[in-house]
């Protein structure tokens, strides 16, 4: 297993990243724990959960799926760089949700709960929130990190002046402020190369994508369609347009004997910046499937016929203006 920083930290993390979000709805709680115990096998060392994943089985459920593997001992906890994330509503009362001090401070202490420890390594702003201030949500950062409950903080979905405009409350503070940015990012969903990259390149932020394979459209559509796959809504509902993307993508990985999930993955690392892509696997092939990318280097002409298949962003200005 290959092994990065994240961000400007001295924090060493996987660069694959097991996203945790199936877990509970999608795939049982002995499936769980076995692709836990295999991805600690091979080096994956980087989990990421929220405390509102769960759906079906209720808001929490995955996190204490994921207490209850660390809960089992040998080592688990101390081996694993664990993520969370606040912000969604966890109930229906006031104060259930967002990034007010008081929910800052509840729904840290329920995650820890749930997820039977005593610390979170990287706790995740899962949206901005854009009636609290930054230094009533910076304070009450601060305030955890002092008890020793969080480490890291980082944010999801974040535009990259939000970034910008966290930071320099941050330092204005002399906090460290935020250290990652997880955000959507793949071929077909290029939009953070403008602002967010960076962004997150200029305060020093890792970069974490979520959706690597867009849903699935990037797994092998095309391929699955033909043999009649009935999981396969999203292509059935695609434009000509992207349908011809795909087509043109999936021939691309034909043509250098890849699966396109691995390929969309591999790709993805080799963009800078990128910390890791998080993988949410349903299954034990998945997530299998997924630590090919690891060994994949992409050619230069590779990932020009890539760029031409699916058009990606300069920075900005310079991608609208001169």
């Amino acid at each position: 297993m290959n092994f990065t920083h994240l961000g400007r930290t001295g924090l060493r993390v996987s660069r694959i990243c097991l996203g945790t979000m199936n877990f509970g709805p999608e795939t049982d709680e002995a499936e769980s724990f076995a692709i836990m115990d295999r991805a600690h096998e091979v080096g994956v060392n980087f989990f990421d959960t929220a405390n509102v994943y769960g759906r079906s089985k209720g808001r929490g459920a995955t996190e204490e799926i994921v207490g209850r593997w660390f809960a089992q001992g040998g080592g688990r906890r101390d081996r694993t760089v664990l993520a969370t994330k606040l912000y969604g509503e966890m109930g229906d009362w006031p104060n259930e949700g967002r990034l007010s001090a008081l929910n800052v401070r509840r729904a840290c202490d329920a995650s820890l709960r749930r997820l039977q420890t005593d610390y979170i390594d990287l706790y995740q702003m899962h949206h901005i929130d854009r009636r609290t201030p930054w230094e009533e949500i910076w304070e009450a950062m601060e305030v955890l990190r002092n008890q020793g409950k969080i480490l890291y903080v980082g944010s999801s979905n974040f535009a990259g002046w939000h970034i910008a405009k966290a930071q320099g409350v941050a330092r204005e503070r002399n906090f460290m402020g935020l250290v990652s940015e997880q955000s959507l990012y793949n071929l077909l969903a290029r939009h953070i190369e403008l602002e967010v990259l960076p962004a997150a390149a200029d305060f020093g932020l890792g970069v974490i994508p979520w959706s690597p394979l867009q849903g699935g459209l990037l797994g092998g559509v095309v391929k699955k369609h033909r043999e009649g796959s009935r999981r396969n809504q999203r292509w059935a509902d695609a434009t000509d347009e992207l349908r011809s993307q795909l087509e043109a993508y999936e021939d691309l990985c034909d043509s250098l004997g890849e699966e396109p999930s691995s390929v969309a993955l591999a790709w993805l690392l080799s963009r800078p910046g990128v910390t890791a892509p998080i993988v949410g696997p349903r299954t034990m092939d998945h997530f299998d499937g997924s630590l090919r990318s690891l060994e994949i280097t992409l050619g230069e002409d590779t990932l020009k016929a890539l760029d031409a298949i699916f058009p990606g962003h300069r920075p900005a200005p310079e991608d609208y203006a001169w």
